[in-house]
């Protein structure tokens, strides 16, 4: 039985293309680039390279990038950073409601030092309600921060329309964590202060995130040390994995276009199938990317019935893999504020490696186990 793989929120399996070059880069290119000589400036000079590269699809400089080891890193350092470069300005946080464990758990560290932490509830679609977020936006408010799609329900947020109208609070700053979206959905970052994202996401290298933050804001230092490509982050640059960030990002958004039409099919067939059972409700809102199905099923422990079709090589979520294994969702109980839909509610996230005979395959084993707790248990 071949396994099928229906977990691609989590991670993504790593492009032949960026596993190729990121061996290329490791066993070839191995001078820190940091050092004086030939070889070390020859390391340096791609690694420029491919941070120019990715630094065009967000148009900004090299200078503006962060490398860090992960999305994690990247929202703590942003998190952490500006509340504790700016603490004269203000004390107050304004985060999503339907966020990151990452984001949330950096807040909550910043409340620890006298901030205070308000989240910015959603509307019946998921999206931030801006006329709550306006009413909560105060003098001393130094930070918002807001996941671009969430890592759940797929919601994609209006990072556009907020932007833009946070842009009349010149006191604040404009976090975006990106990691769901980039490859995916078509955002423009121009009036973001600062980006978060990793290539795992879109079949990159594990242990790569990247901090977009832009000229003229700056960050407490959270880590310190020697040189590295920005003051911000000391560490020996990883060259190879920015080289293979760059080839992945490059062909996530060179075929961008083509893999959203293929998989909104592909979700529109689940879509139709689990709408037939009775015992089935669709998180889903109409603001979902084509990525994520998140459906409930009633009554039924969504490890459990995880479980049951992992019994059938089929391989789903419950949830973000960063939350605690048997605690009810929390994005989705933000959403719906129905803790029986957040305690049985389960991921299935697509890509365009996703096949129709594996989609078949889920179905078989889904009607089997749906059987077996409904109509023969």
């Amino acid at each position: 039985m071949n396994l099928v793989y229906l977990d691609y929120c989590a991670n993504a399996p790593v492009e032949q293309q960026v596993l190729d070059r990121f061996y290329e880069v490791t066993k070839n290119i191995y001078a820190n680039p940091n050092s004086i000589h030939k070889l070390g400036r020859e390391a340096e000079d791609l690694l420029n390279k491919s941070a120019d590269h990715i630094a065009n699809y967000f148009n900004v400089t090299r200078d503006e990038l962060i490398f860090t080891s992960g999305a994690t890193e990247s929202n703590n350092l942003a998190i952490k950073g500006i509340c504790e470069r700016y603490r004269n300005k203000g004390k107050h946080i304004i985060i999503g409601s339907m966020e990151h464990n990452s984001l949330v758990s950096s807040a909550m560290r910043m409340q620890e030092m006298g901030f205070e932490v308000e989240l910015a509830p959603v509307d019946q679609d998921g999206r931030i309600d801006r006329d709550e977020l306006e009413w909560m936006i105060r003098d001393d408010t130094i930070l918002v921060a807001i996941a671009a799609v969430d890592s759940e329900l797929g919601i994609r947020q209006d990072i556009e329309g907020l932007a833009s109208f946070l842009k009349n609070y010149p006191q604040l700053y404009f976090h975006v964590d990106a990691s769901q979206a980039i490859g995916k959905v078509d955002i423009n970052y121009d009036d973001v202060d600062l980006i978060t994202f990793t290539p795992h996401k879109f079949g990159g290298i594990n242990g790569t995130g990247v901090l977009v933050k832009k000229k003229n804001i700056g960050l407490k230092i959270q880590m310190d040390g020697g040189k590295s490509t920005s003051i911000y982050r000391s560490g020996t640059p990883m060259l190879a994995n920015v080289v293979a960030c760059d080839v992945a990002l490059d062909l996530a958004m060179t075929h961008q276009k083509e893999r959203e039409v293929y998989v909104k099919k592909l979700q529109t067939k689940i879509l139709e199938f689990l709408s037939s059972y009775e015992m089935i409700h669709i998180n889903n809102t109409r603001y979902s990317d084509a990525y994520v199905v998140n459906f409930s099923v009633k009554s039924v422990r969504a490890e459990a019935f995880s479980e049951m079709l992992e019994q059938h090589e089929i391989y789903l979520s419950t949830k973000t893999s960063c939350c605690p294994t048997n605690a009810p969702s929390k994005i989705v109980f933000a959403l719906t504020k129905d803790k029986k839909l957040a305690s049985t509610s389960l991921r299935l996230s697509l890509s365009y490696m996703t096949t129709e005979e594996e989609l078949d395959a889920f179905f078989k084993a889904f009607t089997i186990c749906y059987k077996d707790i409904f109509e023969n248990g």
